[in-house]
């Protein structure tokens, strides 16, 4: 079981990033704790649809874009369309976040889309010249750094919560606050296009064990809810923060990176001192990276059996030198974002997880015709409760997205 524990720490360094340290720090700062049932709602809906992946990886050994692909070429495309089109917003984001906690932490002066652009090909020669064992390498040390630090600075920070925000729903009436709670699901706990990624990382796990004893799915499936529930367990710490820190003096978060980044570190040191001002900009930093490589891999992955499928070449040469050549383009077209759209960092932000969430009701229901419709092993197949659960977050995701293009 342990090889298995490498994907479902990949899934927690995917997630661990903007989703809890900016858009959970934001619900907590403007709402208290109010939206803390959401977080967990969000978590609990999506997880069918990730769960599929894991099912589809082990018992197929292959990506669900093959199994996109086993129902017909309209799937894949389908996919592309709504997962692949905003990755370079994606990868902005996440380069424009991590370059700001990069300048609170080290106190740089340098613009944030030169220092993005400097992480992204940073992390991307990481990827090409490691590959799967250097991203679970850096992953495990990261992520273990992250949830010590995390845990101890969301201890710090209990006193100050005004625990009585947790059953404040006045935020349901507010047009504003329902548009913030779809961009706070669209990356909570990961954008749903991840499951992808999820039974990509868990087939490639399998294939590079040869000669050891066979993981059975109930271990595959009890290591990623492990990772799964480790991500929703630290998006309430981060809204936990947020709401102690920031939500009982009124302060609004800074919509540039550098400046929300710097307004974090800043309130930690004057409210906990100095001691966990540094330990929340380091856990900050880890946070990003972690998601940052996660992410750069994930795009490259989906673009290379994506188009593996659509051309129907299979091989892992070809899908290797196609994963090459997306890493530079990715890292390109995500550059050329930082300089055309850092105004407002939040605004890029709320774009790219509300873009993310209008596609998940589509990716969800594509999962779930995958594990009830293609080829693989029955005892594969979820069971029916959780197969329920799915519809019933297909229903919700596609409301919510409803009433995003109508507010």
């Amino acid at each position: 079981m342990s090889r298995m524990i490498g994907p479902a720490l990949l899934f927690a360094g995917a997630a661990i990033g903007t989703s809890h340290l900016f858009q959970s720090t934001r619900a907590g700062a403007m709402y208290g704790l109010g939206l803390v049932v959401v977080i967990l709602v969000v978590c609990l809906l999506k997880y069918p649809a990730f769960r599929f992946g894991v099912d589809y990886g082990h018992s197929a050994r292959r990506s669900l874009v093959a199994g996109y692909r086993e129902l017909g070429l309209w799937a894949p495309v389908l996919f592309a369309a709504v997962a692949i089109t905003i990755v370079p917003i994606i990868h902005a984001a996440l380069a424009a976040a991590t370059a700001g906690i990069t300048i609170a932490v080290f106190n740089l002066s340098i613009p944030v889309p030169v220092i993005g652009v400097a992480l992204l090909g940073v992390v991307a020669a990481i990827l090409l010249t490691g590959g799967y064992d250097w991203l679970e390498k850096v992953n495990r040390v990261l992520v273990v750094f992250l949830l010590v630090s995390t845990l101890a600075t969301t201890a710090m920070v209990l006193p100050r919560v005004e625990w009585g925000t947790i059953s404040d729903i006045e935020w349901i009436s507010d047009p504003k606050a329902i548009l913030f709670v779809v961009a706070l699901a669209g990356f909570m706990p990961n954008p749903l296009d991840v499951s992808v990624a999820q039974s990509m990382w868990t087939a490639e796990a399998e294939e590079r064990q040869v000669g050891d004893l066979p993981v059975s799915l109930a271990e595959a499936r009890s290591a990623f809810l492990s990772g799964y529930t480790l991500t929703a367990a630290l998006a309430v710490c981060f809204c936990i923060i947020g709401a102690g820190v920031m939500h009982p003096d009124g302060i609004t978060p800074e919509t540039s990176s550098p400046g929300f980044a710097k307004q974090i570190v800043g309130l930690y040191s004057s409210v906990l001192g100095e001691g966990a001002a540094y330990l929340a900009a380091i856990a900050a930093l880890s946070v990003m990276l972690t998601t940052l490589l996660a992410a750069l891999d994930i795009g490259a992955r989906h673009i290379a059996t994506t188009w593996q499928q659509t051309i129907g070449k299979s091989g892992e040469e070809a899908f290797n030198q196609t994963y090459r050549i997306a890493m530079p383009l990715l890292v390109a077209s995500a550059g050329l974002v930082l300089f055309a759209f850092t105004s407002s960092f939040t605004a890029m932000l709320d774009l790219a997880t509300s873009a993310a969430f209008v596609g998940a009701p589509i990716i969800a229901l594509l999962n779930h015709l995958v594990v009830t419709r293609c080829a693989m092993p029955e005892e594969g197949r979820p069971s029916r409760a959780i197969k329920s659960l799915n519809i019933i977050a297909i229903a919700i995701m596609t409301a919510l997205a409803i009433a995003y293009f109508v507010l």
